[in-house]
């Protein structure tokens, strides 16, 4: 067995290259992904900044902690607040009796140079005391480095696993694409007196050695790319500029035997379909492919689709919002790319009918498609596989991003925005109403199971907000505000006009509230809103400005730019406030986007030279039919766009489902539904991925010059 499948390997080297280029890419994105997974979870920690000098930190409370149950028991959890609690100056007197006071103005925190025993005792529970590594928590915005690591291991642990999908996509079609142009073969060897296990075996072991020589070759990949990678996400701004790769080997472990088990994964199916067919039979499919398209792979499709759609609508009915998380938008379109890319050979037909030009060489190249209706659709899966991710993710987040910008705009009427950190109150401008607010928090423990975080508002003058906002109230009145009561939006458990429910402010402080006003859910922005009263800690940091008419707006403008913020217009506001998809996640997807591609331009290489290494004597007979050379290179290209288009149109066909099940959650969530799909990269995907099928169908009849003379 050794002996023919080093015979085999060293004969069919061309028809596995394909398999190995994929194999090894898909290996070295593993280990370089895995490496910088592996480098968030034992980062290293940043040094001290605002107090490095003080061997002691008093900090007043910035962190909520409740009881919530946890099945029989109960637990305690934790909420960072809003507005951390001061260091009263009661308490700065006497920790000044220890030794010097290091403070940088703000009330929130002190250093102090003392022994920790010492402080302690003088401040009990009224702060919190923190030495070592534990004041960098005292820093400006400590969890910043924890938001950045958590950024990081989002993307790359979604490209790992585009990769992981794109790869036993790739692989597993090209070895039963390798499996169907070797029927004569098997023919042979089953006339000869091979068993199908034997086939069986053979096709696995294989594929085993390709895995193993692709996944070393991917893990030496990966420990050449992993540190260009981290380099660009340091560039970029997504990852911290001190993170680096750390010195780990697990990753290669996993990215190793991940490659092998998919190299078998893929050559299974293959194998168990070669193993069935008996000699005659064999041969026979050889030369032409049964109408039929097997069982297990319709039955397959079949459960996939259903099952895509099925959770499709689940979703759509039980929880809408969840369709507009990037994990949803960037996992869900794999289903039914799987479903589809299994139903193709089924959909060469009718589409190749759909796509009708005039002429001679075009009723060929139609028919040819649907002759060999299996090379079509393994040329016609990759292009899928690029044009779905590209308009799935790309249209999502545009969508989502373009629902949140309008959504913003729309719960304004303002002609004019100011925003600043710590903004004047402005008194009474005439010609114009005013209405102020402080970006807060509240926190709400919903069934007793959990502690929820509500980002809110809190405004100086309920009626200023009710005349110049625009919100989706579904219940209540926003004149009904009062410091007694709260504006709450669908999302919260209890959002029953008049009900009252416990809260604790952004600075944890427990009250009862009334709820006053409910809001529909949107996109997430819509929060909750309390008075100003309730927030004394809030810095006013917004001003929305309704003028009247006839008013003197470079007066109101003027009287605004008192206040020290930045006054713009609300267009140009939301404009600022809320872009297109940021540069962050458009890197992210496109490095997702690169994956596929990359992909795509292995497995149409691969399978076009593949199918036409073995037409020489189909083409020979067009010649001796009377076609030019230059006709048969047509036609040759011409199947090559063909299966492009088929599979552009699938592509677009799931771009569309996945789109319209985002644009219904928008709808169901109140949200402002705008549809935004990647035209320019659709454009380029398709025009790339056709460049590439025709290069790579005429140059191997290009090379087999006796073939086409």
């Amino acid at each position: 067995m050794l002996t023919v499948v080093l015979a085999s390997l060293r004969a069919r080297w061309a028809t596995l290259l394909g398999s190995f280029l994929a194999l090894a890419l898909g290996v070295g994105l593993l280990a370089a992904m895995g490496l910088g997974l592996a480098s968030t979870v034992d980062a290293p920690v940043r040094p001290v900044e605002r107090f490095a000098g003080a061997p002691v930190v008093v900090m007043g409370t910035d962190t909520l902690t409740v009881e919530v149950e946890r099945g029989p028991t109960t637990a305690r959890v934790s909420q960072r607040l809003a507005h951390p609690q001061a260091v009263d100056i009661e308490l700065q007197r006497e920790l000044a009796t220890l030794g010097p006071l290091i403070t940088d103005g703000s009330q929130d925190a002190v250093g102090v140079t003392a022994d920790p025993a010492a402080v302690r005792a003088v401040v009990r529970d009224r702060a919190q005391v923190l030495t070592g590594d534990d004041r960098r928590r005292a820093d400006p915005r400590p969890e910043r480095d924890a938001e950045a690591l958590m950024t990081v291991n989002s993307l790359l642990g979604t490209a790992g696993g585009v990769t992981a999908f794109v790869a036993v996509f790739v692989v597993a079609s090209t070895f039963a694409f390798a499996v169907a142009l070797r029927r004569r073969e098997f023919g042979l060897l089953r006339t000869a007196g091979a068993t199908p296990g034997q086939l069986r075996r053979l096709l696995l072991a294989e594929a085993a050695a390709v895995g193993v020589l692709a996944s070393a070759a991917g893990c030496a990949l990966g420990a050449w790319g992993a540190p260009r990678l981290v380099g660009l996400l340091v560039d970029e701004g997504i990852a911290p500029s001190w993170f680096t790769v750390g010195d780990h080997t697990w990753p290669f472990h996993a990215a190793f035997w991940t490659g092998l088990t998919v190299a078998c994964a893929g050559a299974w199916a293959a194998s168990r379909r070669a193993g069935r067919t008996g000699p005659a039979e064999a041969l026979r499919e050889a030369d032409a492919e049964s109408g039929a398209m097997p069982l297990g792979r319709l039955l397959l499709g079949g459960a996939l689709l259903l099952g895509g759609a099925g959770l499709l609508l689940w979703t759509l009915t039980t929880d809408p919002a969840d369709l507009l998380k990037r994990k949803s938008y960037t996992t869900r379109p794999m289903v039914l790319i799987t479903a589809v890319a299994a139903l193709s050979p089924l959909l060469v037909g009718p589409l190749a009918r759909l796509l009708r030009l005039p002429g001679a060489a075009a009723l060929l190249v139609r028919s040819n498609a649907r002759a060999a209706r299996r090379r079509t659709a393994a040329v016609a899966a990759p292009v899928l596989v690029t044009v779905a991710m590209a308009g799935s993710l790309m249209g999502s987040a545009a969508t989502v991003t373009a629902a949140k910008g309008a959504e913003a705009r729309g719960r304004t009427s303002a002609d004019l925005v100011v925003t600043g950190a710590e903004l004047t109150a402005p008194g009474p401008i005439p010609g114009a109403v005013v209405s102020g607010s402080a970006t807060t928090a509240v926190f709400v423990r919903e069934d007793r199971t959990a502690l929820v975080r509500s980002e809110a508002c809190a405004v100086t003058d309920p009626a200023a907000l009710a005349s110049v906002a625009r919100l989706p109230v579904v219940a209540g009145d926003l004149r009904d505000l009062d410091d007694r009561s709260i504006v709450v939006n669908e999302e919260w458990s209890e959002h029953r006009v008049g009900a009252a429910v416990d809260v604790w402010l952004g600075d944890g402080r427990p009250v009862t509230l009334r709820i006053a006003t409910v809001l529909a859910a949107g996109t997430g922005g819509n929060g909750a809103y309390v008075t100003a009263a309730n927030v004394p800690a809030a810095h006013l940091d917004r001003l929305d400005v309704r003028l009247d008419a006839g008013s003197d707006r470079a007066a109101v403008t003027a009287a605004l730019r008192a206040t020290g913020g930045e006054v713009r217009t609300a267009d140009a506001w939301a404009a600022a406030t809320h872009p297109r998809t940021g540069p962050q996640v458009r890197l992210g997807l496109f490095v997702v986007l690169g994956i596929a591609l990359v992909y795509t331009a292995i497995a149409l290489a691969g399978t076009l030279v593949m199918a036409n290494s073995v037409r020489a004597g189909e083409l020979r007979t067009l010649r001796l039919a009377g076609a030019t050379r230059a006709q048969v290179v047509a036609v040759v290209a011409g199947e090559s766009l063909l299966a492009v288009g088929i599979g552009a149109l699938l592509g677009a066909a799931v771009t569309a489902v996945n789109l319209a099940g985002l644009a219904a959650a928008l709808a169901a969530l109140s949200a402002p539904v705008t549809p935004d799909l990647p035209w320019t990269v659709l454009g380029a995907s398709v025009a790339g991925c056709a460049l590439i099928a025709v290069t790579a169908g005429i140059a191997p009849v290009l090379a087999g010059r006796r073939a086409v003379r």
